[in-house]
């Protein structure tokens, strides 16, 4: 019988304070076959796939892994609202994540870390991975290449919900004119900080530095794409971007699954064919041998 996952509160390290709401499911083996972290999308989205998220996480630890959910700051059921968090507050939750998972199973020195990202929680992934002082490996679902675009995306929710009421011209700069006085903008019902929104828009996709002590040996990289066509293929910016990663020496690999984009579908939609996918890369040979720590 599978366990149940042990919910807790974790004291943030950031300088933000306050706790963060974490859900960990233990591997459901005697010796983990990888760590993994999971790292949720961006405000709304991260509601979305709260379901996929979940039953990712219940397989993953069926299948020998030990998986940390982590709520960020001012997001879920953490301390803070949406509008006190930054960019930088979010990555350092990142990294507290794996450095509770790392401690949590410390006798398995061995095994290697993942970040789990979701959209822009790749992002975050790997800035997180540069900032880290052990190795990892990635699993990208759905990533999103650039964080100005993201943003960008983000701020049209507010331009498309003005539009309704003949109202949309110039909004987007107007937008990005109060953010850059200093001042939060609310769409959509988040309260988008100045701190948060300057992270989001210079953060890029981009693999760490082989220089870095953590990128030693470049581990692995998993990216998986949704789509309801059979004919899909990478769309050239996400193509170029896994290329960047396999020419930093990541051995990375690209998978397109059927299903919906579950992150922004109106009614709360499961992507069955994205978990099975997912599992079978963890249990692939090329997966589960140990980056060194």
């Amino acid at each position: 019988m599978l366990a149940s996952p042990e919910a807790f509160f974790l004291p943030a390290a950031a300088a933000s304070g306050g706790q963060r709401f974490c859900l960990y499911h233990p591997a459901q083996s005697a010796c983990p076959r990888g760590l993994l972290l999971y790292i949720h999308p961006f405000a709304e989205e991260m509601n979305k796939a709260r379901r996929m998220a979940a039953l990712q996480s219940r397989a993953l630890a069926q299948a020998g892994c030990a998986v940390l959910q982590i709520d960020l700051h001012g997001c879920g059921d953490s301390s803070g609202d949406f509008g006190d968090a930054s960019w930088q507050g979010w990555v350092d939750d990142v990294l507290q994540g794996c450095h509770w998972l790392r401690e949590r199973n410390r006798s398995q020195a061995e095994v290697p870390l993942w970040l789990w990202g979701l959209r822009a929680g790749c992002l975050l992934a790997a800035e997180a991975a540069r900032q880290i002082d052990t190795p990892c490996n990635f699993i990208f679902w759905s990533p999103t290449p650039s964080g100005k675009t993201h943003l960008q995306q983000f701020l049209r929710l507010k331009a498309a919900a003005d539009m309704l009421g003949g109202n949309a011209k110039g909004v987007t700069e107007a937008l990005r004119q109060q953010l850059a006085a200093g001042e939060a903008v609310e769409i959509a019902g988040y309260a988008l900080s100045p701190g948060l929104a300057h992270g989001m828009e210079l953060a890029v996709l981009a693999p760490p530095a082989a220089s870095l002590p953590s990128m030693a040996q470049p581990g692995r990289v998993e990216w998986f794409e949704m789509s309801t066509r059979e004919d899909a293929t990478l769309n050239p910016v996400a193509q170029k971007t896994f290329t960047q990663w396999e020419q930093s020496g990541f051995a990375a690999r690209s998978h397109i699954v059927n299903g919906p984009s579950f992150w922004q579908t109106t009614e709360i939609e499961d992507a069955p064919a994205l978990l099975t996918a997912t599992l079978a890369a963890i249990a692939s040979p090329h997966m589960t041998q140990a980056v060194a720590a």
